[in-house]
């Protein structure tokens, strides 16, 4: 769950920046980037709770 949850925040901010780029060819670049932040953050929130959930479901070694 965390290799996912780290895969997946990668891929969020990967996704902003890259999207960052297309504002110069959109109609609208504000609305463009709003949608991108929901879309990013989302994904971003969801990789950091699979991330803790990992850490909190690992087994401590004695």
């Amino acid at each position: 769950m965390i290799a996912v949850g780290t895969v997946l925040l990668v891929l969020a901010v990967l996704f902003f920046l890259s999207m960052r780029d297309m504002t110069l060819w959109s109609n609208d670049p504000v609305a463009l980037m709003r949608t991108v932040g929901e879309v990013s953050g989302a994904v971003g929130g969801i990789s950091l709770v699979m991330i803790v959930f990992g850490l909190i479901g690992r087994k401590v070694p004695v």
